[in-house]
């Protein structure tokens, strides 16, 4: 069978990575081309365009990209086109793949949607798009497939695909020395970073007996982050979020999946977020939910601190992250509340393998 899949972030591309080695045992003879990054070609995937030329974050972002995208949208139609794929698989990314979505299917191809997008959150009416245009909707959050019923819509929700990453990491050797210490995870995008690692290196000045270690997001390099660090002895690790997770005793986190991961290797953490400000004003109208981080999305409570706009301090992270540290009840509370986490996103066998059987019998029927 032949696969077209589109991802367009770094999740996106961990995620479809393993959804495509699941596909290729399978479908052994299978052939799978798309849009990606690093993991998901050394699954065995051709990629025709990287996520490094992808993520626009936020409403004034994508704007001043607009021409920029629209030549993306011109280039993976005629992709698409040329290589004739039994399935579309759209990995996340809905402001791309939403749109894709609806041309790929006007022209007759089965389509898959993975990782549903947030549209009971915010746009709620694109469920209509969804109903029209995606044949088959896999959800990743255990409230998804309720959301999707109400609307006469047969969602599959097959469990969080974190959740088999991180058991498989959990049993391997620490990579690192068994220090005391805090983890800087400031985000996978260069305007994220630019925001919150600048406070965050304030933040740590208050704690000097720990270890500190950023989390450099795999398609970034060290350049985007050396300026905020000279003079300073910090360590930066690129591809080794888990190892140093493996080892944390706090962190400081930017709203995304790494709250998930963080939460997953039960590490007590603080998540902060700044958004480029025109964007957060249109996302406040819009947006229904009450949390930002997926733990307390999840749970439907707030279990970590959140801090957003204004409310992220230097002042503000620091008493947090102090009792985090040193508070044993506060502690707790967390890791209890991390343990129910993964219950809820917990199912007999694994997401990505789910996942990949209901893509492969929508090939089947093609």
């Amino acid at each position: 069978m032949k696969y077209f899949i589109i991802a367009g972030e770094a999740s996106g591309d961990l995620h479809g990575s393993n959804l495509i080695k699941e596909l290729n045992a399978l479908d052994p003879g299978l052939e799978i081309v798309g849009w990606g990054g690093d993991k998901m070609k050394a699954a065995r995937c051709k990629i025709l365009k990287h996520i490094d030329e992808l993520a626009f974050m936020g409403f004034a972002e994508v704007i001043s990209n607009i021409g920029r995208i629209l030549r993306n949208f011109k280039q993976c139609k005629k992709q698409i086109s040329e290589f004739k794929p039994d399935v579309v698989i759209f990995v996340d990314y809905p402001g791309f793949n939403l749109r894709m979505a609806k041309w790929v299917k006007q022209r007759g191809y089965s389509t898959a949607y993975y990782i549903s997008p947030t549209v009971w959150a915010w746009k709620e009416n694109r469920v209509k798009t969804i109903q029209k245009y995606v044949d088959r909707m896999i959800c990743i959050l255990p409230f998804e497939k309720a959301f999707y019923a109400k609307w006469g819509y047969e969602a599959e929700y097959v469990g969080h695909p974190t959740v088999e990453v991180v058991r498989s990491e959990k049993g391997k050797p620490q990579a690192l020395p068994d220090e005391k210490v805090i983890a800087l995870l400031p985000g996978s995008r260069k305007q994220e970073i630019s925001k919150m690692l600048p406070i965050m290196l304030e933040v740590i000045e208050s704690f000097k007996d720990f270890k500190i270690i950023i989390a450099q997001a795999p398609n970034l390099k060290d350049e985007v982050y050396e300026p905020f660090l000279k003079g300073r002895s910090i360590h930066l690790l690129q591809h080794r979020t888990y190892d140093i997770l493996k080892i944390a005793d706090a962190a400081i986190v930017t709203s995304g999946t790494a709250t998930l991961e963080t939460a997953l290797f039960r590490v007590p953490q603080v998540v902060c977020y700044i958004a480029n400000p025109i964007s957060y004003s249109i996302a406040r109208r819009l947006v229904k939910v009450k949390y930002i981080s997926l733990v307390n999305l999840i749970l439907n409570r707030e279990s970590v601190r959140e801090l957003i706009q204004s409310d992220v301090t230097v002042e503000s992270i620091t008493t947090e992250l102090s009792m985090l540290l040193k508070d044993e009840k506060r502690r707790k509370e967390i890791l209890d509340d991390y343990e129910e986490l993964e219950k809820l996103l917990s199912r007999d066998g694994t997401a990505s393998r789910k996942a990949a059987e209901i893509v492969w019998q929508l090939a089947l029927k093609k």
